[in-house]
């Protein structure tokens, strides 16, 4: 649930995420230390494990200051300014990841294979579509059936629409009557970035690099919007999708650990950034 906090001396753009245990603080103005104060007040309040704060270059000394750790960034996050994933825990188990040194390992393997190889054109079955209301109903029994949790109900067709009437992107793949690859760009225009998320494809269909496509096709979407930062949030332990994106150029910045509820668990999550003017 998306509200804003705005006093006297500061704003503050606040997400609180229950399902996750979390608040993720997207914005911060103002006096910088009454808002941090609030920001943690909040989160003893609703008794989260995780507090993120998504800060600004100019505000990463006093983020540091007050306990907070740098765990991940995303070049141009804010109309061109960097943008910092600060976040402080509430439980030592939410802080502590065993999957961490697997993790690593994936990363390094994933930055050993080529860049930029692009995509190979599927089996002419599959047919390339942008999503529109009228198969939120497809595109939700698809996520129900790759996802048994997901941060966000994305097997709720109305919460698609939804979605989609803010100005999130979807495309997608059918063969025959069902969607069986997608992707999503979360577009913010207020700063200009867009979030590549939602990627699923069905395992049967994941031998012909459907996703590559979707998310070169999101890609171009953006460049024409004039959305030039582009960035990737994968789960650590996807070997797939984090290879997808490093092929594609996207840049490693980081992992958010124990970050959502995702697959099956909860997981830690890559962060990937590309430049699309470049």
């Amino acid at each position: 649930m998306k509200s804003f906090i705005d006093e006297k001396n500061y704003f503050i753009e606040v997400y609180n995420d229950p399902f996750n245990k979390r608040i993720r603080i997207d914005d911060l103005r103002g006096n910088l230390q009454e808002a941090i104060h609030k920001a943690e007040e909040l989160a003893v309040h609703s008794q989260v494990e995780k507090l993120i704060i998504k800060g600004r270059r100019e505000q990463y000394i006093a983020l540091l200051e007050k306990g907070f750790q740098c765990e991940a960034m995303i070049d141009d996050y804010f109309l061109g300014s960097d943008g910092y994933f600060f976040c402080k825990y509430f439980t030592a188990e939410r802080r502590n990841s065993e999957y961490i040194l697997k993790e690593n390992e994936i990363v390094k393997n994933v930055q050993d294979l080529p860049q930029n190889s692009g995509s190979i054109s599927p089996p002419k079955e599959y047919e390339l579509m942008l999503v529109s209301e009228a198969e939120a109903l497809m595109l939700a029994r698809l996520y129900k059936q790759v996802f048994e949790v997901y941060p966000a109900p994305l097997h709720d067709p109305e919460y698609i629409k939804k979605t989609m009437a803010d100005g999130t992107i979807y495309y997608a793949f059918t063969y025959g009557d069902e969607i069986v690859s997608a992707a999503s760009a979360e577009i913010s225009f207020v700063y200009k970035n867009a979030e590549l998320t939602d990627c699923a494809t069905l395992p049967e269909h994941r031998k012909f690099g459907l996703m590559k496509i979707l998310l070169e096709k999101l890609e171009e979407q953006l460049k024409a919007k004039g959305i030039f930062c582009s960035y990737s949030i994968a789960r650590g332990l996807s070997f797939g999708m984090n290879a997808a994106l490093h092929q594609l150029c996207y840049r490693y910045r980081g992992r958010l650990i124990n970050n959502c509820y995702i697959f099956d668990k909860i997981e830690d999550m890559n962060v990937w950034v590309k430049n699309l003017a470049e």
